[in-house]
């Protein structure tokens, strides 16, 4: 058996974060090691939670989520999701390293599509378009 995608949820919504941990939980090989508020815990947490995967709000308070995916892609090539409802924040996460992008509307409605998306950036497959989620 294949060891679970190991999922990192940033968001400084609680809301949010419970949401997607919700979604997750209900997913074979998926597995949320821990979620953050910010930019500067989930820094702190990913080295002792070794995630395969993070996801992440663009909009944060501090550090927002495109300087962190700015750390993460260079510093530790991690595989990173952005979460936004402003569909033009996909073109700029997309070029700046993101290996998806999904509209945080869609959490519940296309719960499926999120997971299937996850499953994609673990194994590493970047996304062609800003649309594609």
């Amino acid at each position: 058996m294949a060891a679970p995608i190991r999922v990192l949820v940033v968001d400084d919504s609680l809301t949010i974060r419970a949401m997607l941990e919700t979604v997750f939980a209900r997913e074979r090989g998926v597995k949320v090691v821990g979620n953050a508020a910010s930019a500067e815990e989930a820094e702190r947490m990913i080295d002792d939670l070794l995630p395969s995967v993070v996801t992440m709000d663009i909009a944060m308070p501090g550090i927002d989520g495109l300087a962190l995916l700015d750390r993460l892609v260079a510093e530790r090539r991690l595989h990173v999701v952005m979460l936004s409802s402003h569909t033009e924040a996909a073109i700029e996460s997309l070029g700046r390293g993101a290996v998806g992008f999904f509209d945080k509307r869609r959490i519940l409605s296309d719960a499926k599509g999120l997971v299937k998306l996850i499953r994609r950036a673990a194994a590493g497959h970047i996304a062609r378009s800003p649309l594609l989620s």
